[in-house]
């Protein structure tokens, strides 16, 4: 397996503990009641800040992560693996785990810098395939 599908397999499994991070309190703050309903209707009660911002960063790790898969997949499929697309595919990784708690505990302007970080590292394994 090349580093950058480790990489993207580690970073769904990070996409679980993200859910869990999240779910956990969601379903004391909100109770099982609502959480295992439709959700047809709004909750009666509202997350706490934290928790709101637990969910936020959960979906953007999904939204991350669709890039991040295109990415691998033109670097794995093109065999275009290199040193370089595996440290971007790592930096991606480790700037996933940092955004949990820069999103969680609200640090400014961390949070967006290591998003940034994140980000310009899958753009670069994707343009380093095309060259």
């Amino acid at each position: 397996m090349t580093p950058e599908l480790t990489t993207l397999a580690l970073a769904a499994l990070l996409q679980a503990v993200q859910f869990i991070l999240f779910a956990i309190p969601a379903n004391r703050e909100l109770g099982t009641g609502y959480t295992s309903s439709s959700r047809d209707r709004p909750p009666t009660r509202e997350l706490s800040a934290r928790t709101g911002r637990l969910q936020r960063a959960l979906n953007n790790h999904f939204e991350g992560l669709i890039l991040f898969t295109i990415a691998v997949v033109v670097v794995t499929l093109g065999d275009k693996s290199t040193g370089f697309t595996a440290a971007c595919a790592w930096v991606y990784l480790a700037a996933r785990v940092l955004f949990i708690p820069a999103y969680a505990f609200a640090w400014r302007p961390w949070r967006s810098a290591i998003w940034g970080v994140g980000f310009f590292a899958t753009v670069a394994m994707i343009v380093a395939a095309l060259l």
